[in-house]
């Protein structure tokens, strides 16, 4: 029996990917490689380059393979990029789900976990966020992945498939090696910036505003380490296999950090003195977003490891330095 990753040859698929493989599972990658690399994905995995919407060919690899169970991280996630272009996000997350529970129906797979988003939530009533909160995205890509939770309701209900959905904020680090890391094009995650600025290949790092309704003016948002976000999907597998019922998770750090303690951060994580400077204030951004990921801790018995930030910095660090045009060299 193996695990079919969708999206493995991406940032967090990747680390997922090299994860279950240690723990020795069968493992089969499916990934487009429109946003993913090929030199990500570890060795010892079957490839199959082949688009989650392209039914024929999806099908023809769950026909090749013994597949007992779905990891699901084939979603586009950048939000400004989902307000301009919604029906991008639409058909590439929701019609891509569809897609997948068809195929999966049809070869009687009936176990999947959902790489969720905590964007589901939209603007926060409780800080931190539970799951019990409700969900009201306020941008496309958070509704894409709601409606793709909400597919994964109706199919358990109608056909059985039990599912796992795991909702986080922001992912950052990398496998200790430095073998893979975080690699996009245009980057758009805080750490992989920040981190092009103590390389030198940004002048400085800008941070968005001052002024919030936080302890130190800068806006505050919770980091897992890539790893840790793969033991709570691996963990995640596990319950389905045992049996258990279909159920939603929140994955966050105990605390937030705002946007200048992680520049702090990472000032002492590399050691380099690292430019910033304050720009204006960004429409839409919170000033507070936490999950609270008590929930998983208990029923998923999620333990992270990394739970101090410089740490998790200074493994992006690692990747970073011996991997400075990403996966180009």
């Amino acid at each position: 029996m193996a695990v079919l990753v969708l999206g493995g040859a991406g940032y967090i698929g990747s680390h997922m990917v090299k994860r279950l493989v240690a723990d020795g599972q069968d493992v089969v990658v499916v990934d487009s490689l429109v946003t993913g690399h090929r030199q990500a994905v570890d060795e010892k995995a079957k490839f199959y380059q082949v688009d989650v919407r392209d039914k024929t060919a999806l099908s023809q690899v769950f026909d090749q393979e013994d597949i007992d169970q779905v990891v699901h991280f084939a979603a586009f996630s950048i939000v400004p990029e989902s307000v301009a272009d919604p029906l991008k996000y639409f058909d590439n997350n929701t019609g891509g789900m569809i897609t997948l529970l068809e195929v999966m129906r049809a070869h009687d797979v009936k176990q999947i976990v959902f790489s969720s988003t905590a964007a589901t939530y939209g603007n926060p009533v409780h800080i931190p966020i539970q799951e019990s909160d409700p969900q009201d995205p306020i941008n496309p890509y958070g509704e894409s992945k709601l409606m793709m939770e909400k597919m994964m309701a109706w199919a358990d209900e109608a056909y059985g498939i039990k599912w796992v959905a795991l909702r986080y904020f922001n992912v950052a680090g990398a496998i200790e090696d430095g073998s893979i890391g975080e690699d996009h094009n245009p980057e758009t995650h805080l750490v992989p910036i920040i981190l092009q600025a103590a390389a030198g290949q940004r002048e400085f790092i800008e941070m968005f505003g001052d002024d919030y309704d936080t302890p130190d003016g800068f806006n505050v948002r919770d980091y897992v380490h890539v790893l840790d976000l793969a033991d709570a999907h691996l963990s995640a597998l596990k319950y389905l296999a045992a049996g258990e019922p279909s159920n939603q998770f929140n994955l966050g750090s105990a605390t937030g950090f705002s946007v200048k303690e992680m520049v702090e951060a990472a000032r002492k994580a590399t050691g380099v003195n690292i430019k910033s400077k304050i720009g204006p204030r960004r429409p839409g951004d919170p000033d507070i977003l936490v999950a609270n990921s008590d929930k998983a801790r208990q029923v998923l018995a999620w333990q992270p490891k990394y739970d101090n930030v410089e740490d998790i910095i200074k493994t992006a660090w690692h990747w970073t330095e011996t991997h400075p045009h990403g996966f180009q060299y």
